[in-house]
């Protein structure tokens, strides 16, 4: 009986994936809010009620794949920001981050930045949820650095927000750079960390 359950389970999860990989196919010409439920179920060749197994609707499905686009990110921003070294040698690994994520997942970063604003509130809520968390962890590993001595709580999330903030307009840049040449990419790389670089700056005359 615990085999079949597993079995039952497994493929159970594997439609689910199937749902939310062609969702995301299909949202790379469109918003998620013009996203017909008979238009993904047909992509996946699966009946319009086995949707509804898995969703509750087609902002639900956009909530799962904002969990999928973002979740994965945190311990990899936390290390990032957290890592050895001097803040140009951390600048230069998070942009370094975020151009191979770019690379590795465009259709997640560009349903990120495309529903960042949309009219679908669940999936903005979410959103601004995750990226609430991502400031909290960068200001976690900020508040242990010497350079946040005398720094107030308040003004560690300041800080964490504008890198966050930061990371994903370069996540954007990069988005647009896909099919440019190597030396577009190269400038891109440069700008999003002269801006990080002078976001540092200000950090050290902070309090001065």
């Amino acid at each position: 009986m615990s085999h079949t359950l597993g079995i039952r389970q497994a493929q159970k999860q594997k439609t689910r994936q199937a749902i939310l990989d062609a969702a995301l196919g299909l949202l790379e010409e469109q918003s998620l809010s013009s996203l017909g439920l008979r238009e993904v179920t047909r992509a996946v060749g699966v009946a319009p009620t086995a949707f509804y197994r898995h969703f509750r609707s087609t902002a639900d499905l956009g909530v799962a794949l904002v969990e999928e686009a973002l979740g994965s990110l945190h311990p990899m921003i936390g290390d990032t920001v957290s890592a050895a070294g001097d803040s140009d040698e951390r600048i230069t690994r998070a942009v370094d981050l975020i151009a191979h994520h770019v690379a590795t997942h465009p259709a997640h970063v560009r349903f990120i930045a495309r529903e960042r604003h949309s009219g679908v509130q669940p999936v903005r809520e979410e959103i601004r949820e995750q990226l609430a968390q991502f400031a909290e962890e960068v200001k976690t590993e900020l508040a242990k650095q010497p350079e946040s001595q005398g720094w107030s709580d308040d003004d560690l999330l300041m800080l964490a927000g504008l890198y966050v903030d930061q990371m994903l307009m370069t996540a954007s840049l990069f988005l647009e750079a896909l099919e440019a040449s190597e030396e577009e990419q190269d400038r891109v790389a440069r700008v999003a960390s002269r801006q990080m670089r002078l976001i540092s700056i200000g950090r050290r005359n902070w309090l001065g």
